[in-house]
């Protein structure tokens, strides 16, 4: 069984519908796709790898540490101006990175905002305090990893499983080594490499405001013994002031309600929710929810 994989430029062909209905199929059952012909220029994302490489073997001592903890989505953001200073081009070439990748991000959504038959730019609006905070208050953070050989993977975990707190996460992994893996059915599934694509999954705030219809999936890093994999992982994340809840559209009112269209998730600020997260991260997600419940 593979990860789903999805050409995005057909949403702009004949076979638009086709490719809306698989990527809904992907949130509803998957929680992660990957896509490919996704619009990033594929001399950027060499430059990439090639910062990354470079920044791992010239500063991995002090700065790279940090971004190897895999504990939670810090990393790069537009308020934090501590570039690696040992590693040419690696703060221009992420940037340019990281503005494609935000802007892919922002398309998913829509993709996921039409699929739900939400108003374009539902998500996107909610992340950003529905309109009632900074039109760019969300959270977008970059996180580079790389993950070395272990003699022993049979004696270390390399990074638990769990599901991801945020939004939308777009994950630039290596193109030969493997190790992330999604468990599906009660199976643990490898997210299979595929050059220069881009890996997509939905975080606890998907299954949120979609009222449980997309989820948030566990995923966990092996530990392997061979290989250096890089990882270099985005995440689109509602703004700490917003307040999360199932998108009314998709609950009936409650005199034609359904047994499916109850409201199934609290409303929460999404600050509270990651106050939850950091204590619970490897925890049962559902019990989290109405943990970060405080009077809205």
């Amino acid at each position: 069984m593979a990860i789903p994989v999805i050409d995005f430029s057909k949403l702009s062909g004949e076979e638009r519908s086709k490719t809306l209905a698989e990527i809904a199929h992907c949130c509803e059952d998957w929680g992660f796709f990957q896509l490919i012909n996704h619009g990033i220029p594929e001399d950027l994302l060499e430059r990439v790898k090639k910062v990354a490489s470079d920044c791992y073997k010239f500063e991995r001592q002090t700065w790279i540490r940090e971004f190897e903890t895999g504990e939670s989505a810090e990393g790069i953001d537009e308020n934090h101006d501590e570039w690696p200073s040992k590693t040419p081009g690696f703060k221009e070439t992420m940037k340019e990175f990281r503005a494609e990748l935000k802007e892919l991000a922002i398309k998913v959504m829509e993709v996921m905002d039409e699929n739900l038959e939400l108003p374009k730019g539902y998500i996107n609006k909610a992340f950003n305090g529905g309109g009632e905070e900074e039109e760019d208050s969300a959270f977008f953070g970059t996180k580079v990893s790389h993950y070395p050989p272990c003699p022993r993977p049979d004696k270390v975990n390399g990074l638990r499983a769990h599901t991801d707190a945020g939004g939308v996460i777009l994950l630039f992994q290596d193109d030969e080594v493997s190790g992330l893996q999604i468990l599906k059915d009660g199976v643990w599934i490898d997210v299979q490499p595929i050059k220069n694509a881009i890996v997509i999954n939905t975080g606890d705030q998907i299954e949120v405001l979609s009222n449980g219809k997309y989820k948030s999936f566990w995923h966990r890093v092996l530990a392997l013994p061979e290989g250096n994999r890089r990882s270099i992982a985005s995440f689109y994340n509602p703004s700490f002031k917003a307040i999360i809840e199932p998108a009314k559209e998709l609950v009936l009112e409650e005199k034609k309600i359904q047994v499916e269209n109850l409201v199934k998730y609290p409303k929460f600020v999404f600050g509270d929710y990651m106050s939850v997260y950091a204590e619970q991260k490897f925890l049962p997600k559902e019990p989290r929810f109405q943990a970060a419940v405080k009077a809205v």
